[in-house]
This record gives structure tokens, sequence and C-alpha cells, in this order.
């Protein structure tokens, strides 16, 4: 069966992809909050702990460029039950391992599989839907449950946790993957030009610009992460992100120079809109994606919330997040991705602004005037503004590229989300610790809790500015993105 705009089945596929991205994104942060019970169940030291994270992380980023090349090489069919099987077989070895090293081998195989599977899902949306109002829809629905599965993950982890076990939030992904594989071997089917396309052998897989780009952005990432414990002047920091540069450097030469099959093909890095697409994502993701850790370690630390009370509290961003999603599929095809990208980045703006000022100035008012109020506001603008940007990111380009222009772009949410991260994260810690010693006279919890909200505060004072230089991205670089009027895509 052909699954095309024809097909009979398109619904089922949407519905696949939304399922399977949920589930990818879920696992970078549905561990979280398990994080104290794996360390009692496998007695992982507290250094070693926050790679169970991060290994999943690393290799998730790390492998998405090559994942979207893949998909378009070997086709979607292939690439998803390759990165399906992978997926759901880490999750089985993550909830039965008995100790550390097994327990991030299996995360490192989690992410690898999850790489394979994220562009593929979104390559699967721009087969099945041609430009136009019906992809912005199905757009729009993809990305508003993918922002869900973010959200959603502290909820759900201190659920599983709490009720069952730590091992519940990676035993979880078991029926979800078996009910994909099922679902996938009736209707997914590649494209008949993409599979021509392939068999003229006009392009390979390019090994060392795969390893160059996998090495660097793995390597970036790690000093990265290692900033928040170690401080930015650490060897162990620096080191690492030198190396992350000097081979991002490298693969850049090898793909200009010397690959005759180019890992990330000219036609897609010279398109307009998908370099505006990227930029307006990472601009918007310095402080979004990092809000869900910097507001859980907020209402833990400053007001002594339980991790399942913490991962409730952002329930109303993520509901805001599908809501915004969902509306922007109705809104792109009457007003296009530049107006939709800029107005919802500049909504995500005002409610990180919000969040900023009441943290600093009114930290003691309760949990809606504070934090509930304002994350509704930039969960709404943060959620209308992934579609048009997906849309700009992905169009442009040729349908047998359609998997590396899908994996760049995943890139960038992933890179930044580390950079928003650690960035956010130290200066929180700084104007924490600053703000402690201008204000001696503070006792006890109050100083901390006082300084805390100070920290937070300028953290999301500089969400706001990144929103707002991403908002003036959109109207500036992403002129000339548009949806096609149905029936003429």
């Amino acid at each position: 069966m052909r699954d095309g705009p024809a097909g009979p089945r398109p619904g089922v596929l949407l519905g696949l992809a939304c399922l399977v991205v949920f589930v990818v994104i879920l696992d970078a942060t549905i561990v979280s909050v398990a994080l104290p019970g794996i360390s009692d169940g496998l007695g992982m030291s507290a250094t070693s702990l926050p790679w169970v994270v991060n290994a999943y992380t690393l290799a998730f980023a790390g492998f998405l460029l090559l994942g979207g090349r893949c998909c378009d090489l070997y086709g979607r069919r292939r690439t998803f039950f390759a990165g399906l099987v992978l997926f759901t077989a880490a999750s089985a070895a993550c909830g039965a391992a008995n100790g550390a090293p097994a327990l991030l081998t299996a995360r490192i195989a989690q992410g690898v599989g999850g790489a394979l599977l994220t562009p593929t899902t979104l390559a699967i949306i721009t087969h099945t839907y041609p430009e136009g109002p019906r992809r912005a829809r199905a757009l729009a629905l993809w990305s508003a449950v993918g922002a869900m599965g973010a959200s959603a993950g502290t909820v759900l982890g201190g659920v599983l946790t709490e009720w069952l076990s730590w091992r519940w939030v990676f035993l979880i992904n078991l029926p979800v993957g078996a009910a994909a594989f099922a679902v996938a071997a009736r209707v997914l089917r590649d494209h008949p030009s993409a599979s021509s396309a392939r068999g003229a052998g006009r392009h390979r897989l390019d090994v060392p610009g795969a390893v160059l780009a996998t090495g660097g952005i793995a390597a970036l990432l790690y000093g990265l992460m290692e900033s928040s414990a170690y401080g930015w002047s650490a060897g162990r920091v620096w080191g690492p992100q030198v190396a992350g540069v000097a081979l991002l450097a490298a693969f850049v030469v090898h793909q200009a120079r010397f690959s005759p099959s180019p890992l990330v093909p000219k036609e897609v890095v010279r398109a307009r809109s998908v370099v505006s697409g990227n930029l307006v994502m990472f601009l918007m993701g310095l402080g979004f994606f990092a809000s869900p850790v910097l507001l859980s370690l907020y209402v833990q630390g400053a007001r002594d919330w339980s991790p399942l009370r913490a991962g409730l509290a952002f329930l109303p961003v993520s509901a805001a997040l599908m809501a915004g999603g969902i509306a922007t599929g109705r809104l792109l095809p009457r007003f296009g991705p530049r107006l939709v990208a800029g107005v919802g980045t500049a909504i995500g703006a005002v409610g990180f602004a919000w969040l900023a000022l009441a943290l600093a100035f009114a930290r003691d008012s309760g949990y809606l005037p504070t934090i509930g109020l304002p994350g509704v506001v930039f969960g709404l603008g943060i959620g209308a503004s992934f579609t048009p940007i997906t849309v700009s990111a992905t169009s442009g380009v040729a349908p047998h590229l359609a998997g590396m222009a899908s994996g760049m772009l995943n890139t960038t949410r992933q890179l930044s989300g580390a950079v928003g991260l650690a960035v956010l994260t130290t200066i929180t810690a700084s104007a924490s610790s600053s703000y402690a010693d201008d204000h001696p006279g503070l006792a006890g919890g109050t100083a901390g809790t006082a300084a805390l909200a100070h920290g937070n505060a300028i953290a999301f004072a500089i969400a706001a500015a990144a929103a707002v230089a991403a908002s003036g991205a959109a109207w500036w670089l992403m002129r000339g993105a548009g949806v096609k009027a149905e029936g003429r895509g």
C-alpha cells in the first residue's frame, strides 16, 4: 500500500508519528524525578547519577544528523523499524539493569534508537501530506505532541516512581513499542520516488562526515553538561568544547571539499527557509527547553515541594503548549509561518518576562500568579511557534532530503536546550550566591528562598530576551515562507 496524500491511511500514519515522537522526547525528561530511586536501587554515586540523563541526551543529539541521512538513503520504513527495535530493546535493558554500567550502556542505545526515529517521524508526515493546510495541521499536532512529551516527562515519571518503581519509567516503553511496530508493519511504506532515487546508486552514506559530526556534537554537549558541576574554567569542560568545535570545523571542511556525497547535502544548507527555521528554533529554545528543569529545581528547593508536586506544577504549561500548537494548524494557512512564529515567540517572551518579574517582586504570592499564569502565557506562545518553525525548516527541499532537514532541526533543538540549560543554571547559581552574599541580614530558609527566587528571575529575564531575539529573527529572516493553499501543493 502506498502512503501519500491519496492513500487510505494518512491519519493512521500521523498518529503513529505522533505516538513515537512523544515517547522519544518523553524519555529525555521522564527519568529526572526517578534518579533518587535509581541511586538507591543500583547504588550509583552522585557523580555518575546525572549520566542516566546525559547518556541518552548525548547519543540522541549526536546521532540525529546520521538518523536523518539514513532515512533519506535507506528509506523511512527500514530506518523506522531499526530505530524502533533498538529503542524498545534498550528500554527493556534499562528496566532490567542490575548495575550502573548496564543501565548507562542501555541508555546510550536508547538515544541512538531515538535519533533514528525522530527525523523519520517528521519525514513520514512531510511525505504523507503535500505542502498546504493539511500538512500545516499535521505538523501542528506533531509539534504539540512533541512539546507536550518534553514537559509531561516529570509528571509521568513522578507518578510511575511513586506508585510502582523507577524501573517502570523505562518499561512503559515496551507496550508502546509493540503497538507502534504492529501498526507500522501494516501501513508504513516508502515513497516510490524515494526508492528509485536510492536505487540509482548516486548517494552513499558519508561515514567520515558522520563520525566528525557525531563526535563534534557529542563533545560539545559533554562540555556543556559538565559546566554546571565543575564551572566553565575546568579542563574537563573547555577541553571537550574545544575538541567539539575542532571536529565540527573539520566536518564543515570535509563536507565542502572532500565528500563526494555529503552527510548534509548543499541543497539543504542553501535553502533560506531551512536556515531561518533553525536559527529561530535555536534562539527560542535557549529559554524554553531549560524552563521545566529551572522551575522544578526552584519549587523543590525554595518551596520544598515533592518531585511529584513539582511535576504537576508544569501541567498547565503542558496544556497550554498543546493548545497553542493545535490552534496554529488553523492559523498557518491564513497568516503564514513568518507572522505566526513572530507573534508566538513574542507572546512567549511576555510569559518569560512576567515569570521573571513575579519571582523578583512577588515570590510569596502563591503558585498561580507567580508560576501558573506566566507559565500558561509562555506555553501558549512557544506552543504556537513550533509548527511555523518546523514548516519553514522542512520546506524548500526536495522530498528525498526531508529526513536530513528534520535531522538538522532536531539537532538544533537539542543543542539549543543543552546550551540554554548549561548557561541558565550557571547564571541562576551565580546570581543566587551573589544575592545571598549581598543580603547577610536574611536568616535561614528565608535567605535561601529569596536567593533562589532572585537567581531564577535573572535566568527567566534572559529567556525572555532570547525569545525577543527569536521573534525578531522570525520577522526578519522568514520572509517568503508560506503555506500553499489546499489543492495547489
